[in-house]
């Protein structure tokens, strides 16, 4: 039974998929805590409602990086995590931290990477005329959104698409592909070598989303 530790900042939807998933598919493993870097985090309420224990390191308190980081850590440890999942948490992890979670740690991001890595990815991708945008599960490295891809899911770019439209539809993959990511993790189907992510059995990485979506 392995334990997953969830860190978000806001509503955490991402949050809300995996547990939603984690409880239909019912895989040997546990949600073991939902950890905040905000205490008013709408997320907090929703976890504790499904008996989730919650904790709060409120970046606030901390005059830099690395001491939110080392409590952050601390915090995290205490729950003997196997996973930690970033799910919409607006903290940038120094070096440090990262590589205590070696591949042990992963985040979603809304965009195609190696496309459009950092941030208003939705109006850069509408900026560059691409014709495909979407949404990519990673293991976490030092390098910010470069970690190796775990799955990938796509959407079109419509005609008439803004930064919003296309935010909203990118979200919904995100609550698809998200789920099936850490399932992955969780049945030992994934491994990292040179740099590449790779499933056992291997089938596809990515996901396409239905035109309703």
């Amino acid at each position: 039974m392995k334990n997953i530790v969830i860190l978000i900042s806001g509503r955490g939807s991402n949050m809300e998929a995996i547990v939603a998933a984690q409880a239909a598919e019912r895989w040997p493993a546990r949600i073991a805590a939902v950890v905040s870097s905000r205490p008013e985090a709408d997320g907090l309420a929703f976890a504790q409602s499904h008996g989730i224990p919650t904790a709060v390191v409120d970046h606030r308190e901390y005059p830099d990086r690395e001491q939110f980081d080392t409590v952050l850590r601390q915090t995290i440890d205490g729950f003997a995590p196997d996973l930690v999942v970033l799910a919409g948490f607006m903290r940038v992890l120094t070096p440090a931290f990262v590589a205590h979670y070696a591949q042990r740690m992963v985040n979603v991001h809304p965009s195609l990477l190696p496309s459009f890595p950092g941030l208003k990815t939705h109006q850069r991708a509408l900026e560059a005329g691409v014709k495909l945008h979407g949404a990519t599960i990673h293991f976490v490295t030092a390098d910010l959104d470069l970690g190796p891809i775990v799955l990938q899911g796509v959407v079109p770019v419509k005609a008439g698409d803004d930064p919003e439209t296309l935010r909203q539809r990118v979200l919904a993959v995100e609550h698809q592909i998200y789920p099936r990511a850490v399932r992955w993790f969780v049945e030992d189907r994934l491994s990292v070598a040179g740099g590449l992510a790779s499933l056992t059995p291997p089938e596809p990485q990515w996901w396409f989303a239905t035109e309703q979506a």
